[in-house]
């Protein structure tokens, strides 16, 4: 296996971790933080018009792309730093 495949399946278990654990609360996160944006720019009680609705629906988009981004490319380093472990030569051999 090369650290290129060992690279590639720790992406995809990354992703797969975002999935199971991280997929809902980059959401409600992201929402939150366009609840706040919203409030900040067009005044603290926020109506239901289009604007305030397309800032809580970016910062949701925003909030899930990034820590999406964020535990996949983590996966990745560490499945070439798992790699590069297994593939170092033993420093404990006899000479």
């Amino acid at each position: 296996m090369t650290r290129k495949t060992a690279t590639l399946i720790g992406a995809a278990l990354g992703a797969a971790a975002f999935l199971a654990i991280g997929l809902l609360p980059a959401m409600l996160y992201g929402g939150y933080a366009g609840v706040l944006l919203a409030s900040g720019i067009l005044g603290s009680p926020i109506g239901a018009g289009v604007l305030p609705r397309a800032f809580v629906v970016g910062g949701m988009v925003f909030g899930t792309t990034g820590v999406g981004a964020l535990f996949t490319v983590a996966g990745a380093a560490a499945g070439a730093a798992v790699s590069v472990l297994v593939h170092q030569p033993s420093t404990l051999a006899l000479k």
